[in-house]
């Protein structure tokens, strides 16, 4: 599956389930509202209470899974990063698109953005015979 055809999969679904590493070593899942840039980036918002915040902030690498309507999935493995300035700009365009009612949620106390880059892709599609399963490795920025 191509980046274009990954993007389209991908910009179906609004949650995935986000991993991180607790400072104890132990993994920590969320179902998060998300969006997917072109450029395979998840998008999603976050408080700064939350376990997540602190996780990715000491710990970057996390995972997703998106999609899991049929046997269709995209795993995803990257690298988050809390974005500032323009980039944080940018990310915000990205989610607000995909979510409407984001800007209002801009006046809870402690939201934040994550961006995560990825560096390994795998889509399966378990509804055809035989499966399909693909998988692309991404270089990290």
């Amino acid at each position: 599956m191509d980046r274009l055809s990954l993007h389209a999969f991908m910009s179906q679904y609004r949650y995935g389930v986000v991993s991180s590493i607790s400072p104890a070593g132990t993994p920590q899942s969320a179902l998060v509202g998300i969006a997917t840039s072109p450029e395979l980036e998840i998008v999603f918002d976050t408080v700064k209470s939350s376990r997540k915040y602190p996780n990715l902030i000491a710990r970057p690498a996390c995972s997703f899974v998106v999609g899991w309507s049929g046997e269709q999935t995209v795993q995803f493995e990257g690298i988050a990063k809390e974005p500032l300035g323009p980039e944080l700009k940018r990310c915000q365009e990205i989610y607000f698109a995909a979510w409407p009612d984001g800007p209002a949620r801009m006046a809870w106390p402690g939201i934040t953005w994550f961006v995560v880059r990825p560096t390994w892709i795998r889509y399966s599609d378990f509804d055809q015979r035989p499966p399909l399963i693909e998988e692309m490795v991404l270089a990290s920025k």
